[in-house]
């Protein structure tokens, strides 16, 4: 099958916040490609239901969204990146607004400048500005109208990386560089050759290695691993969030019900109707997510029970469905009316913490790399998200890494011709059954000994699996042509490693990573855990 070569500026792996808006701050004169795994929109950010958190109220302050970031991080945030993403929120908001994300309006309480504020947990102050409890489906669709009719960005949906393709893959370059990547042609079948003279990791968490999870399929953690194989360092992928309440029902998979509710006034309430986050914490249902998890999963273990309940029918039945329209409507279709009745709630994999190392100008390890929104390890969140400070980060991490490529822009030659994808020695899968029973195995281990709760016993037994099951898939890799569903489980295998390998290294309970074995925290681990690849090589001299 003939490869088809791409040459472009800027390649863009990821469709999200993250990977649209920087498509739209980049320069017009430059040509750009964004990879798209499925339809353009369909990744985490179009299922963020709260919003977006800055400062844009008087009453309010950029000394206060830092302190309580630093606070929901547990000590492992980095205080000048905190301080640089904050700063820059307002801006950020003010940008959004000028491409046309309509959030909304309220000139009464809780407002600021006509746009209605809520507060979410961790929060000390109403901060988040959001479009009903549909923020990310508003932020998701305006920015892909306006990149639809940018002329100078292409778009491939439907494909999927498979790797970087970096200098190593010349023979004999004396360089060390991203030149672009390897990507799958879903509708073909073929992999065709990306080049650019900088590429781009936006491709969102890796949330689908769980059992339960809150993201859309797409989630699996393909930047990160992609990155590792690179030889680019990876910090703190124990830190792995889960968002406290997940609707449960059987036929409502992955529908999440935002923090946003319990931020106006919902509580959390066990089968029999007693109240019970006032006793795990004095914040009660505005305690910060892991706190709040971790309670859920002790009640759920203390009772045997599959949910829990999240109550908001005590607030006006008109407040209900104007704030929360997307989850009244959803829940009633499952007959479910939350103006009247609980809602049955399980905790779920929600939010990457860690990711691909960069700095404050967005560069990863691997020059000409640089990695935005979930799949880069910021040091925003340190030990923990605090809810709305991601799209935050999407886009202010969008505009460092515009601002860094305009810089280099003529520092920078296109890349060198580079070997076509190899599939000579290939053929296709014999038996399929390999890949779904390897996915569900690893993804129900992950749940059961990597979860919400961690013992040192658990975590040896889940390497042993990622172990064996990384050594069938790497067999059956080399064998097999690829398919999307090899790429994914291949990814998500690396990455399940990674956060196993994380979290025995923290030997302590922090944030989102809580152990039985170490169930305080450890004043002398007050550092992100960073990972090393055999291949890693560190950055150096000019780009």
């Amino acid at each position: 099958m003939p490869v088809n070569s791409h040459r472009h500026d800027v390649l863009i792996l990821g469709s999200g916040a993250a990977g649209l808006s920087l498509a739209l701050r980049l320069n017009e004169g430059l040509s750009v490609a964004v990879i798209s795994k499925r339809e353009l929109s369909e990744g985490s950010t179009v299922y963020a239901q709260g919003g977006i958190s800055a400062v844009l109220d008087a009453t309010d302050s950029i000394e206060s969204h830092v302190q309580d970031t630093l606070k929901a991080g547990a000590g492992l945030c980095d205080p000048e990146v905190v301080r640089l993403v904050v700063e820059r929120g307002p801006d950020n908001i003010r940008w959004l607004l000028d491409k046309g994300v309509e959030f909304t309006r309220d000139e009464g309480h809780g407002s600021a400048g006509g746009y209605h504020l809520t507060r979410e947990g961790g929060h000390t102050h109403r901060r988040v500005v959001h479009a009903a409890d549909a923020t990310g489906r508003a932020v998701a669709t305006t920015l892909e109208s306006q990149v639809r009719a940018q002329p100078n960005v292409q778009l491939f949906e439907q494909h999927i990386a498979v790797d970087l393709i970096t200098t190593r893959h010349l023979h004999g370059h004396p360089g060390h560089r991203c030149l672009g990547a390897y990507v799958l042609d879903l509708g073909t079948g073929r992999v065709d050759v990306f080049l650019a003279r900088f590429v781009v990791l936006a491709t969102g968490g890796a949330n689908k290695v769980y059992l339960y999870t809150s993201n859309p399929d797409v989630s699996t953690g393909d930047g990160i691993a992609m990155a590792w194989r690179a030889g680019c360092r990876v910090a703190n992928m124990e830190f792995m969030q889960f968002h406290p309440t997940c609707l449960y029902h059987p036929q409502a998979r992955s529908f999440l019900i935002t923090e946003a509710l319990r931020g106006e006034g919902a509580r959390l309430l066990l089968p029999d109707g007693e109240r019970f986050m006032p006793r795990f914490d004095a914040r009660a249902e505005l305690a910060p997510r892991d706190i709040v998890a971790r309670a859920i999963d002790h009640e759920m273990k203390r009772l045997g029970t599959e949910h829990v309940y999240l109550d908001i029918s005590h607030r006006p039945a008109d407040f209900v469905i104007a704030h929360f329209p997307t989850i009244h409507a959803r829940c009633l279709e499952l007959g479910i009316d939350i103006t009247k009745d609980p809602i049955p709630v399980v905790p779920a994999a929600h939010y990457t913490c860690g990711g691909v190392l960069v700095d404050t100008r967005a560069r990863t390890d691997l020059p000409g790399l640089y990695a935005s929104g979930e799949t880069a390890y910021t040091g925003l969140h340190g030990a923990n998200r605090m809810a709305s400070n991601s799209l935050l980060e999407c886009l202010v991490y969008s505009e460092l890494t515009a601002k860094d490529i305009e810089q280099q822009l003529a520092e920078v030659a296109h890349p060198p011709a580079v070997p076509p994808w190899d599939e000579s020695r290939v053929t296709e899968p014999d038996e399929e059954v390999v890949v779904t029973h390897n996915w569900d195995e690893l993804r129900r281990f992950m749940w059961d000994y990597v979860g919400i709760v961690r013992t040192n016993k658990r975590l040896r037994r889940a390497k042993r699996r990622a172990d064996l099951l990384q050594q069938e898939i790497i067999e059956y890799y080399s064998h097999f042509r690829v398919s999307n569903d090899l790429i994914e489980l291949r990814n998500l295998l690396e990455v399940a490693d990674l956060i196993i390998q994380c979290a025995l290294r923290r030997r302590e309970s922090r944030g989102l990573h809580y152990t039985l074995d170490f169930p305080d925290k450890d004043p002398s681990q007050r550092g992100p855990t960073i990972l090393i690849p055999d291949t890693y090589r560190p950055r150096g001299g000019t780009d």
